[in-house]
C-alpha cells in the first residue's frame, strides 16, 4: 500500500510517542547529544497535549495501516511553528519525512498563513537538508542553555506571574520585537500558570510564556531578560533557547553557570522580520 498520511487522534498518542522518543534518541546518541525526551512516556506526554489541543494540528504517517512517522504544526499565532517531526528510525530514509512535511506545508497554504517556523538541530544535517530542499532559510543559530536555577534578583526590576490584563501589553511587546504577536501562547501560558511578566518603573518591559523548549520570552532589553531568567524556578526540558547574536546574553549565562547543551538553527519560510529587541526562542520558533 502506498504511504497514507492522515490527522492523528488520541489513539495514535502511545506509538506517536515511542517514535518521536527513539528517533530523537537515535540521532541525538550518534552525535554524543542528550536525547530531546528522557523517556517514551515523557514524549508521549507531551504529544497527547498536542494532539488534544485546538490550537494544534496534528498528522501521522501510515505504511499498510502501521504508524510509522508523525508531524505537529502550532496553530495558536498568525506564524505557525513546525514540529516535532520523528520518523521511526526503520522507516527513516523512505520520503516519509518529506511527505510529513508537504503535509504540513500544504495545510499551511489552505490556511494563508504569512509565515512557517521551526527550529532545527545543528547536528542533524539530514534536517537541515530536508528544510532547505522545501524552502526554508536559515535565520540565525540559538545556544540551548541549561544548569541550576539562578534565583538571581535586579534591583528595580519586579517579576510577578502574568494575568489575562497583562495580554495587551505582552502582544504590543511582540509586535515591536517581531513584527506579530503570539497571544494564543501567551494565554495558554497565563492559563497554565507558568507565564511571568517583569515590571520596570511602574511598567511591563518583558514576558516569558515559561523559561524552557517549548516556552519563549520577549523584552525591551538584556537587563528585563535577566530578571526573568534569574526568577525562573527550574529551566524546563532540554533547557531555553539563546540566540547566539546576543553576546551579552549569551556571556552572562555563562557567567551565572549555565551551560549550553545543544546548538539549534531558526529556519523561516514565508514572513520574516529581523528581531528588534531581546528575545527567547521556543523549539517551535
Amino acid at each position: 500500500m502506498p504511504l497514507q498520511i492522515r490527522e492523528a487522534t488520541a489513539e495514535d498518542a502511545a506509538e506517536c510517542g515511542r517514535i518521536c522518543h527513539d528517533a530523537f534518541a537515535a540521532i541525538a546518541e550518534r552525535h554524543g547529544f542528550p536525547p530531546d525526551f528522557p523517556s517514551v512516556d515523557a514524549a508521549t506526554g507531551a504529544l497527547s497535549g498536542l494532539i488534544a489541543h485546538p490550537g494544534f494540528y496534528g498528522v501521522v504517517a501510515e505504511d499498510g495501516g502501521r504508524i510509522i512517522g508523525s508531524n505537529f504544526l502550532d496553530e495558536r499565532s498568525m506564524i505557525f511553528g513546525l514540529g516535532p517531526i520523528t520518523v521511526d528510525p526503520a522507516a527513516q530514509d523512505h520520503r516519509v519525512g518529506l511527505a510529513l512535511m508537504n503535509a504540513m506545508l500544504d495545510r499551511s497554504a489552505d490556511l494563508r498563513t504569512p509565515g512557517v517556523r521551526l527550529l532545527q538541530s545543528a547536528y542533524h544535517n539530514r534536517s537541515m537538508s530536508l528544510y532547505a530542499k522545501l524552502g526554508f532559510d536559515v535565520r540565525e543559530p540559538f545556544a540551548t542553555m541549561q544548569g541550576a536555577p539562578l534565583a538571581h534578583q535586579l534591583p528595580g526590576y519586579h517579576v510577578r506571574a502574568a494575568t489575562d490584563a497583562d495580554v495587551e501589553v505582552c502582544d504590543a511587546l511582540c509586535r515591536r520585537v517581531h513584527g506579530h504577536d503570539r497571544s494564543g501562547e501567551v494565554r495558554d501560558a497565563i492559563m497554565q500558570g507558568t507565564a511571568r511578566v517583569v515590571e520596570r518603573l511602574g511598567r511591563i518591559t518583558g514576558y516569558t510564556t515559561g523559561l524552557g523548549f517549548m516556552a519563549h520570552s520577549v523584552a525591551e532589553t538584556n537587563d528585563d531578560l535577566y530578571a526573568l531568567i534569574g526568577a525562573a524556578e527550574s529551566f524546563d526540558g532540554p533547557g531555553f533557547l539563546v540566540p547566539m547574536r546576543n553576546t551579552d546574553l549569551v556571556r552572562w549565562c555563562l557567567a551565572n553557570g549555565l551551560r549550553v547543551v545543544h546548538m539549534m538553527n531558526l529556519m523561516t519560510t514565508g514572513l520574516y522580520q529581523e528581531p528588534r529587541g531581546a528575545f527567547l526562542a521556543s523549539v517551535l520558533y
